[in-house]
């Protein structure tokens, strides 16, 4: 394993183009000149939207679309980190989108299959699963240009996550592409300071109150504070966790779960709460399933589940009980392909965005009042569902 700081070369060419051809007819004697194109103004609280070609733009007040910007394959958007941009994921790495100007910039961090984009500590750590790389960056510097970044490299390239706390350590997945196995977790230095194996097939991360470290298993989760690793065991022999969400205000970790390991597709209706002070999990079951794009959290430590019935389901993490149900859409199915279009959800601050795309829509709701407050019809379906912020 090996690390490097990565100093990105922007390299910026100007050429003069001389054009031949006929020079184009002067204005009719007392002609008005050609009115100049107006700047386009700023996006307000920019909405990131993918679509099968492309994205969309949005701002987050009206939800008036601002700008579509063509882009081929399949893209994913996660926030970077500051208050206007998004990472872009695309085949050949993450690409930086100013979301209020807006514009896709040519700004990229190279990486085969770029995967996960973590926020934390005001640091971005992002995670190239084809090539093992992990760059960590201040998001402040993305409006700079491309930032110089730190560069640790996995011992084995594999579908990963890492993340970087307050204090300079850095959490890093051990595995292959034939399995993963668990945690790493390096010093400012990057020396290697802790190491845990005790999580078959570790995907996803989250991040509860105090810089507890949330990873998901194939057993139940792995917890990493205070320098020390806890397991907490599922109720189930198999009982995988691969989705979380977190938040700095509540010491507990919002999972999905499932149980049925020889599912072509699994569809959950319950989901975990694990306790990061305690080293507890308890499962709610929601009466209804829910997908990988389902979880999301409140400002308040709100845990958030959007499922199958079309509804936000409110649950109060500490009492582990669903408190409030908000009625957004119409029922539907997750499709057996991950990356086709499905429901998702986004929050910032006390505004919910789900987009629905058997309908092209997405609605904006206030958590406050639990109302839909406005909506909005898209050209194309949504898929993934972001933003700035």
């Amino acid at each position: 394993m090996t690390v490097r700081t990565s100093v990105p070369v922007l390299v910026a060419a100007a050429a003069l183009l001389a054009a031949c051809g006929t020079a184009p007819p002067a204005p009719a004697p007392g002609a008005a000149p050609p009115a100049a194109s107006s700047p386009q103004p700023p996006v307000t609280d920019p909405i990131v939207v993918t679509y099968d070609g492309g994205l969309y733009v949005l701002d987050g007040q009206s939800l008036r679309l601002a700008k579509d910007i063509p882009l081929a394959g399949f893209n994913r958007v996660n926030p970077a980190g500051d208050e206007r941009h998004v990472m872009v994921s695309t085949a050949t790495g993450f690409r930086v989108l100013d979301a209020v100007t807006p514009a896709l910039k040519d700004d990229e961090f190279k990486g085969s299959k770029p995967g996960h984009v973590v926020r934390h500590g005001g640091t971005t750590v992002l995670f190239s699963d084809g090539t093992g790389e992990v760059t960590v960056f201040d998001p402040a510097d993305l409006a700079g240009g491309l930032p110089e970044g730190e560069v640790y490299t996995a011992a084995a390239p594999h579908h990963g996550v890492a993340l970087q706390l307050e204090n300079g350590e850095l959490v890093v997945s051990l595995g292959t592409e034939e399995k993963r196995t668990g945690l790493l977790v390096l010093d400012r230095s990057r020396k290697e300071i802790a190491r845990s194996e005790d999580c078959p097939g570790v995907h996803g991360e989250a991040t509860a109150r105090n810089e507890a470290v949330v990873v998901g298993c194939e057993d139940g989760v792995l917890i990493y504070k205070d320098g020390e690793f806890t397991k907490v065991d599922s109720p189930d022999e198999y009982g995988r966790i691969g989705n979380q969400a977190g938040s700095d205000v509540s010491p507990i970790v919002l999972g999905d779960y499932k149980k049925d390991p020889d599912a072509e597709l699994e569809r959950p209706t319950q989901v975990s709460l694990i306790d990061t002070a305690a080293g507890t999990m308890r499962l709610l079951d929601l009466g209804t399933s829910y997908t990988f794009r389902s979880l999301a959290r409140g400002p308040q430590g709100e845990a958030l589940v959007l499922g199958t019935d079309g509804r936000v389901h409110v649950i109060d993490p500490a009492e582990a009980k669903v408190v409030r149900s908000i009625e957004v859409m119409g029922e539907w199915k997750e499709p057996i392909d991950w990356q086709q279009p499905r429901p998702a959800i986004f929050v910032r601050g006390r505004s919910v965005y789900v987009s629905d795309p058997a309908t092209r829509k997405v609605h904006a709701i206030d958590l406050a009042s639990g109302k839909v407050v406005r909506s909005t019809t898209l050209p194309r379906s949504p898929n993934e569902l972001s933003g700035a912020g």
